[in-house]
């Protein structure tokens, strides 16, 4: 039998309430109030980011385990876990309502004392944006990124980035979409493509969309090639794309058709995913319009560009965006596609028989 578990004991609150050691507070400088609310919010951010990093490395523990049998209680699973970290970020989000009632003039009491200490020095968000999928190359300001970390941070968060992070193993989930190379359940489906033709639906789709697009709308054609893989020419973009035309055709699929019962949850994969996105940003941006009213222009703590760099990586630093280009290339319902019978009969849920 095991021992007797006691509140104080179990959360090891000696521990956790003992770990607040106000700089201004010592020997020799003069106390500032808000020094102890500043600490214990971003003690707050760092362990919710700690169960954050938690639930993904769950999820790609999931969708690791070669193919994820759709049928099973995987997908449901996944949607309740990014569920769940986007709760999450809902709440740091509000945090910033509390840090926002240390005035200016409250911080610069202690804002010296802090040198060179930043959160720009947060491995764990580091850490998380490698793992959810975003790249070196991607992030704004990389030159100097894991300049101001520990040596052995930076290496858990290189050791992210050459993992498969959680959009590469989405980006694997949607390649085994299997309905568009199964030409036998296609026959009947209304088009004026070769049925045996692997993209006949994505060329039918494509024909609706110019049908819906005004004359000045009609550059997001060419935008619907290139994202759908039909343009092979280079794009002088500098942002790197990880779903790859495969995927992205699965994805526009699951989108378009999501009312269909054995749509819902990879759609709601999809769409929570997005969530993260924004969800990220908008906590950057409040961080920015914190900083901005608390700091006006200065540089930071730690030595960054303070709003610059906030801004900078704000605007970079989107990891689902490919996801989010969807939007760009839906058309109403009523011109969709007519799916024919032995697609519709896969989505959808079995009659039920009695035995």
């Amino acid at each position: 039998m095991s021992a007797p578990q006691y509140y104080p004991d179990y959360l090891e609150l000696d521990k956790i309430l003992d770990a607040q050691h106000p700089v201004s507070y010592m020997e020799g400088n003069e106390p500032a109030h808000d020094e102890m609310l500043f600490i214990i919010i971003h003690q707050a951010y760092e362990l919710w980011f700690k169960q954050i990093l938690f639930e993904v490395d769950s999820i790609i523990g999931i969708m690791s385990k070669g193919s994820i049998n759709d049928n099973s209680p995987h997908l449901q699973t996944i949607t309740h876990r990014i569920n769940r970290i986007n709760t999450i970020l809902r709440l740091l989000v509000q945090q910033m309502d509390v840090m926002e009632t240390m005035t200016p003039m409250d911080f610069l009491d202690f804002r010296d004392l802090l040198r060179p200490a930043s959160g720009f020095q947060s491995w764990q968000f580091k850490l998380l944006e490698a793992k959810l999928g975003l790249k070196y190359e991607q992030r704004f300001g990389k030159q100097y990124y894991t300049s101001v970390l520990k040596p052995e941070y930076t290496k858990l968060i290189k050791d992210a980035e050459a993992s498969p992070s959680l959009l590469e193993l989405i980006n694997t989930w949607l390649e085994r979409f299997p309905l568009f190379n199964q030409a036998e359940k296609w026959e009947g489906f209304e088009t004026e493509h070769e049925l045996t033709d692997e993209d006949a639906f994505i060329k039918t789709y494509r024909d609706k969309l110019k049908e819906s697009l005004a004359e000045s709308e009609l550059d997001n054609l060419k935008a619907f090639d290139s994202f759908i893989g039909f343009d092979n020419t280079e794009s002088s973009s500098e942002e790197v794309n990880l779903l790859s035309p495969k995927a992205r055709k699965a994805a526009l699929f699951i989108m378009i058709y999501r009312g269909y019962p054995m749509l819902q949850l990879p759609f709601q994969i999809l769409q929570s995913l997005l969530d993260t996105d924004n969800l990220m940003s908008s906590w950057r941006y409040r961080h920015i319009n914190m900083v901005r009213k608390t700091i006006g222009h200065r540089v930071g703590t730690g030595g960054s560009t303070g709003k610059v760099y906030l801004k900078g990586a704000a605007d970079a630093h989107f990891i689902f965006r490919e996801v989010a280009q969807l939007t760009s290339f839906l058309i109403e319902r009523k011109h969709l596609p007519k799916l024919p019978a032995k697609i519709e009969e896969t989505l959808g849920f079995r009659p039920f028989t009695n035995a």
